[in-house]
């Protein structure tokens, strides 16, 4: 019976690619050429507003767009003034940030629903920084200055009491000074860093983030946060700690001073809290039945002012109040050129944290509303949200979640709505920021904290989270502790890190399975996995479920050994030992009569299977080391008589193994070694003994 022949092979379709050069030479003469269509389409690109805004429908988008824009812009105002205490800087610095970066987004923006300003978690990071800058430059950060009548009294005029000047560069800077000069300078950088992606379409770094990852890293930070701002809950003024282990020296610190609570503040927390959470219950309770959210920041804030102010808690129990704030705006200051050195590395995280957030943020909402965004615009809109405020006295924002939330709700249709809420803030800006002065920090602390509630909900789906994948649940779990117990910047680091070794010691423990037949079709799948398969009769075919690359390759040579039953050393040593055991029991037996033949009978040679067909449908890539692997692994097999082939291999691994002569000079074997289908792999493996033979002269040659 005559041996059959291979399969035909696919014919590869010839792809010719430009030289470098010529490639770099076309994209230089496209980025240089200038026509009149071309800056247009720039400009409208870069500022997207000239090409929604005049299609704008003003009798269908309108009323969704004043009432989300009004709504967000009420909740902005207080919340803007509470996450200063997390950022180090005074109430007045991030009623400028709301303000400037909702303007900026709602003309470089390209989804009709993300809120932009002010974050909790960009606060935090952006804070961490300022006290650790201010405490180098030698400032006391446990000062709080008491507030007195006389101060109250001045509190009419457009300034800020202070009790300490001290000379930097050549300037002489007073503490609240210096702390918004730190956080300006840090939001430069982080702008300048994330418009460098964007023109480099470095955007992949965000591939690095996964979901688990950013959960956890965004519950430990808000733990953290809870953490910092519990000390104004108690009226106690202790400073921020500097470096690692904020939580647990801060909580220390706290225990440590328990017995200096303040019990005007601690009352007025806990009051401002139960309301604060009934008013969230309710909101979330009667969701479906309200159509506008419960201002329940606003009502807190308004009736503790007024309480503050007519109670004289300031002056009467020692309690801590927002001080003044003044109207108007300040003169623009640029970044300080001596404080970038200082801030460079911090801004690296930040950065990434801020435009993750708010691109993954945007391309949520434009797939619940069925409309596209622009990534790449999406990190220039929010690089320049950080740079052009950073001159006016301005710190990091990001896209943020709940107003995002809430402008959906209400009916937002486009970005107008962020023209309405600037609107509100400059209002505040303009007329109500001295309003503010004796609201109780306690109150703005208390504001932070549950805006909270739904970050560390989060710790109610560990068990769903361990139930769906380990692996997550433990990027999870891990990104948080290292948040929370060590730093946000480490803990972001090491959440990273983790995750990608989470990634590699999947790939470092790949399966290989033993595939059956399902009954006369050509379809082959896992025995352990599926019933009534038939294996082929002396063909062992093996499917590789992961890369082959440096890191596994000796992981991939154990699983396939134990799989097949046979691994080909251990093999060719028994046979080798068998031989010489038969050879020297001849000799003692009979010297003339033993021959050859007899002494090769005594031997077991045989194995239960001539083949082995790798399936490597799902193998992505192989590299040098693991085309070194699948060299040795077939010789090895081909030395005890066993012959392997490849079969469904893509184009890319395919490439590979011609680059590496796997299939031998010119290819000449790739028809005895490479199979489009398992099937045709095992038909041509089951072939008579003579087809082995040319199979393994095949293998021989590589």
């Amino acid at each position: 019976m005559e041996p059959r022949s291979p399969p035909f092979l696919l014919e590869r379709q010839l792809r010719q690619r430009p030289s470098a050069i010529a490639l770099l030479k076309s994209r230089l003469k496209q980025g240089v050429h200038c026509s009149t269509p071309r800056l247009r389409s720039t400009l409208s690109g870069l500022f997207p507003v000239v090409r929604w805004l005049p299609k704008y429908r003003l009798r269908e988008y309108v009323w969704g767009d004043v009432m989300s824009g009004l709504i967000v812009g009420i909740i902005l105002v207080p919340q803007a003034i509470a996450y200063c205490l997390l950022a180090g800087v005074d109430p007045i610095y991030g009623l400028y940030t709301s303000f400037y970066a909702n303007i900026i987004y709602f003309l470089m923006g390209t989804s009709r629903h993300v809120s932009v300003g002010i974050f909790s978690l960009m606060s935090l990071m952006v804070g961490q920084v300022v006290d650790r800058e201010v405490f180098k430059a030698g400032f006391d950060t446990s000062e709080d200055s008491k507030i007195s009548q006389l101060d109250m009294f001045n509190s009419t005029l457009d300034v800020n009491m202070t009790t300490k000047t001290i000379e930097m560069f050549g300037v002489p800077f007073e503490k609240e000074s210096y702390a918004i000069l730190v956080a300006a300078t840090l939001t430069c950088l982080a702008g300048i860093y994330q418009v460098l992606m964007a023109v480099f379409r470095l955007g992949f770094v965000s591939v690095y983030l996964s979901a688990p990852m950013l959960d956890g890293f965004a519950t430990g930070a808000s733990f953290t946060i809870l953490t910092v701002q519990a000390k104004y809950l108690l009226g106690l003024k202790i400073p921020r700690h500097q470096g690692p282990g904020v939580v647990l020296f801060t909580w220390f610190n706290i225990f440590a001073n328990i017995h200096n609570t303040n019990f005007c503040d601690l009352i007025t927390s806990v009051i401002c809290i139960s309301v604060l959470v009934a008013g969230k219950e309710l909101q979330e309770r009667y969701k479906d039945r309200l159509k506008i959210p419960l201002p329940t920041e606003l009502v807190v804030v308004a009736a503790a002012t007024l309480a503050s102010h007519f109670g004289d808690l300031n002056s009467k129990y020692s309690t801590s109040v927002s001080g003044h704030i003044p109207t108007g705006f300040i003169p623009p200051r640029a970044p300080s050129l001596h404080v970038m050195p200082q801030v460079a590395l911090d801004a690296i995280p930040i950065s990434v944290i801020s435009f993750a957030f708010t691109v993954s943020l945007s391309e949520m909402m434009a797939k619940k509303h069925c409309y596209s965004v622009r990534p790449n615009q999406e990190m220039l809109a929010i690089g320049f949200c950080n740079i052009i405020p950073s001159f006016f006295h301005c710190f990091t924002t990001s896209a943020a979640l709940a107003k995002t939330m809430v402008k959906d709700s209400t009916g937002c249709q486009t970005q107008v709505s962020s023209l309405i809420s600037a609107f509100v803030v400059l209002l505040v800006l303009l007329f109500f920021a001295p309003f503010f002065y004796a609201l109780q920090k306690c109150v703005l602390a208390c504001i932070i904290i549950v805006s909270l509630r739904g970050a560390l909900r989060k710790f109610k789906d560990v068990p769903a989270k361990w139930r769906a994948s380990r692996e997550d649940a433990v990027v999870w779990l891990v990104a948080m502790t290292a948040t929370a117990l060590i730093s946000v910047e480490l803990g972001l680091l090491v959440g990273i890190v983790f995750s990608m070794f989470v990634v590699i010691y999947k790939t470092q423990n790949p399966k290989v399975s033993l595939l059956g037949r399902a009954s006369d079709s050509d379809l082959y799948e896992d025995m352990d996995e599926y019933k009534n398969l038939l294996a082929p009769a002396r063909v062992k075919v093996l499917r590789y479920q992961a890369p082959l690359y440096y890191a596994n390759k000796d992981a991939f040579l154990k699983a396939l050994y134990k799989r097949a039953g046979v691994e080909p050393f251990l093999e060719l040593t028994r046979r080798k030992k068998q031989q010489k055991k038969a050879k020297m029991s001849t000799k003692q037996a009979n010297e003339d009569k033993m021959n050859g033949e007899v002494v090769v009978g005594l031997i077991q040679n045989e194995l239960d299977f001539h083949s082995i067909v790798l399936d490597c449908s799902s193998v992505p890539f192989v590299d040098s080391s693991g085309l070194a692997t699948l060299k040795s692994l077939v010789k090895e097999y081909n030395n005890i008589g066993v012959g392997v082939c490849l079969a469904c291999c893509n184009t890319s691994v395919i490439d590979t193994l011609q680059k590496g002569e796997f299939f031998g000079k010119n290819d000449q074997h790739m028809g005895q070694l490479l199979f489009h289908t398992v099937h045709a792999a095992v038909e041509y493996a089951s072939a008579p003994k003579a087809a082995e033979a040319e199979s393994r002269a095949a293998v021989t040659a590589v």
